[in-house]
């Protein structure tokens, strides 16, 4: 295990030990019934519930283990790769500047949609003031049957909150896809793939579902979207900029 470790760059490294520690602290807290995804995972800007630091600490969430799994599979694979080219500092900006694209296009349209909610809820003769104390405390409250449909959107809405790496994930993807286009990957273990049909496709397939939206579907497609960009965005100005570390 420590071998292991001793072979990923520093700052890999650390971010990958910290969502490991974030992901059992959550178990633990779950445990005592104190649900830290919550408290940490990024709510909508203009949510009862969100706290600035969630712009932060978001990233270091996950849902579950295979969540974690994946995220941290390709992150070391590729991100290990990518700091040894970059080095820590400009890797570590790539990183965060990643996950803020995926955190700031996550909350653009949802921002939209929940004013509108708030808007219809007042409308309709609710005093939201007092919806959003109830669930902020976690209590429940009376309304009308025939405004179920939008009231439960709202609560959805403000209870559920976005989590993850996968942001920073897809823009370590788009960066490796735009420096290394014709690297194979082997899907399934026996399908070469290059990587700028693979990440180009997975993109592709993400932006899709961030705008048909299937009901039930709670991954956030459009973080995904959003670090994808950036990610790509970035790696196309310093390529622009800096021609001796990006040809």
């Amino acid at each position: 295990m420590f071998s292991f470790l001793n072979n990923i760059p520093q700052v890999t490294k650390n971010i990958l030990i910290l969502n490991v520690l974030f992901f059992l602290a959550t178990i633990v807290f779950e445990s005592k019934d104190v649900f830290l995804i919550n408290t940490l995972g990024a709510h909508y800007i203009n949510s009862p519930r969100f706290e600035p630091y969630q712009v932060i600490t978001h990233f270091f969430m996950h849902a579950g283990i295979w969540h974690l799994f994946m995220n941290m599979y390709l992150f070391v694979i590729l991100g290990s790769y990518l700091e040894r080219l970059w080095g820590e500092k400009r890797f570590f900006i790539f990183y965060v500047a990643s996950a803020m694209g995926a955190f700031v296009l996550y909350n653009s349209i949802g921002v939209y949609e929940l004013m509108q909610l708030k808007k219809q809820i007042s409308s309709l003769g609710y005093n939201l003031v007092e919806i959003n104390e109830h669930l902020k405390a976690g209590t429940s409250f009376t309304y009308m049957t025939k405004d179920t449909i939008v009231i439960n959107h709202y609560v959805e809405m403000v209870n559920t909150p976005m989590v993850g790496a996968s942001g920073a994930v897809f823009g370590i993807m788009a960066a490796f896809a735009i420096l290394f286009p014709n690297t194979e990957f082997m899907i399934y273990f026996a399908i070469p793939v290059k990587a700028k049909f693979l990440v180009g496709g997975y993109f592709l397939w993400e932006l899709y579902n961030s705008i048909y939206v299937t009901p039930g579907d709670n991954v956030a497609h459009l973080a995904h979207v959003g670090g994808a960009i950036v990610g790509a965005a970035i790696i196309l100005y310093w390529r622009k900029t800096d021609k001796k570390n990006f040809w």
